[in-house]
């Protein structure tokens, strides 16, 4: 526990403050950002930075030109007071007088002292980096002797610290409950976005800024003989239009087929934006055998609380069409819903035109469960009916067994 101080101490709304210290490093952990507030020239300053915690100690990251930089040059450092606020939620009352908001709020007082020594200012640095994604400081490059020459850091030290909350519903007077207003809560969350890489970036988005999701929305990795699946990324553009660039791979896909490598990018975004709504789970394509990038695939229709997934999304070059690497890339999903994520259900759909399709999904011993009349929308326009396969768990041993067969036997089956 901190110890409370004339300038931590409350005058009004004291069940809202608190000095745990694990409460106040959660909330300056959680934050990426501060404020910092400061004196110069007996004039007040707020300054707006990033902070790191490590230990007892808060960091803030500055330029050596920066006014309290220089400031906290002298013998006697610079007082300062840091104030971090999470806005948890809006609370709408009947009344507006009580309307409100959910927060964690921690606020620092102290003296803040210019850091000097080199492997203090190293140990913050790479602090920082990690906060902003877990391995990060070793995925970038390290700052030159020049750019540490622009680069300041503070360090407070963390004595005298509060922290203030609200949390809960309304507190309307009760003479106001009967009023005919909404009244309640709206969470607010800080959430990411999906990640956008910079132009001429190749290397895929790293793992510490995809979202922690469910099993059944991880695109994991999976390995054959033949075939590997990845987690499709925008960098797979260009190999992936080289594969595909064959009108017939496009003839019976809802999509219209990409004229060059930024067409097949846009639908590589989409496919991530959908991933990153929780809708679809995308993988690339490669042979196992030259690392060539062949295809994608995906789930979707991702069903958890039934146990159920459909397959498809899927557009592989004509090359690899009945062999062994889209035989085993079926074999790999089927394999990761039935036995890993527990389903119960396996789901195809194809356009009631495309034969080659349907008899591909019949071999791998999927039952034809009817035509979905009016289901999508080609690209020309027009409506396509859509005939439905499934496979359920029960039938999955024995589809399994024949897949291995053929496999062994070499023998294509989708």
């Amino acid at each position: 526990m901190y110890t409370p101080t004339a300038r931590t101490t409350p005058h009004r709304s004291r069940e809202r403050m608190s000095y745990d210290r694990a409460a106040a490093h959660a909330v300056l952990d959680e934050a990426y950002h501060c404020t910092l507030g400061f004196v110069v020239d007996g004039e007040p300053r707020l300054l707006p930075t990033l902070h790191v915690r490590v230990g007892d100690t808060l960091y803030l990251h500055g330029s050596t030109g920066s006014r309290p930089l220089l400031a906290a040059r002298g013998p006697d450092g610079l007082p300062v007071c840091v104030g971090v606020t999470l806005l948890d939620g809006l609370v709408y009352a009947r009344s507006q007088f009580h309307h409100s908001a959910n927060y964690r709020s921690v606020v620092a007082h102290g003296v803040a002292r210019l850091v000097t020594d080199a492997g203090e200012r190293s140990t913050m640095l790479t602090a920082l980096m990690e906060k902003v994604g877990a391995g990060r400081s070793a995925e970038s490059r390290p700052p030159s002797r020049k750019e540490l020459a622009e680069t300041a850091v503070l360090a407070l030290p963390l004595r005298e610290v509060s922290v203030r909350s609200r949390t809960g519903g309304v507190r309307d007077d009760p003479a106001d409950l009967a009023l005919p207003y909404w009244a309640g809560v709206v969470p607010l969350r800080l959430t990411p976005g999906l990640a956008e890489p910079d132009a001429g970036v190749t290397a895929p988005v790293p793992a510490y800024l995809r979202p922690s999701r469910s099993p059944w929305l991880d695109p994991a990795p999976m390995r054959g003989a033949h075939v590997v699946l990845e987690a499709l990324d925008v960098s797979h553009a260009d190999e992936l239009f080289d594969a595909t660039d064959d009108p017939e791979v496009w003839q019976h896909l809802t999509v219209p087929r990409p004229t060059d490598a930024t067409g097949v990018r846009e639908l590589v975004s989409d496919a991530l934006s959908a991933h990153h709504r929780g809708e679809r789970v995308p993988w690339v394509q490669r042979c196992a055998v030259t690392g060539a990038v062949v295809g994608t695939t995906s789930y979707y229709e991702i069903d958890p609380d039934r146990g159920a997934v459909a397959i498809g999304h899927t557009f592989l070059g004509r090359p690899w069409w009945r062999t062994a690497v889209n035989t085993e890339a079926k074999l790999l999903l089927l394999t990761r819903a039935f036995e890993e994520l527990g389903a119960r259900r396996v789901v195809w759909h194809t356009d009631s035109r495309n034969a080659r399709s349907q008899r591909a999904v019949e071999r791998l011993g999927a039952t034809r469960e009817g035509v979905l009349r009016m289901h999508r929308q080609r690209p020309d326009g027009s409506w396509r009916d859509t005939v439905q396969y499934s496979m359920v768990v029960d039938e999955w041993p024995e589809a399994q067994r024949r897949l291995w067969e053929r496999l062994r036997a070499g023998a294509a089956v989708a």
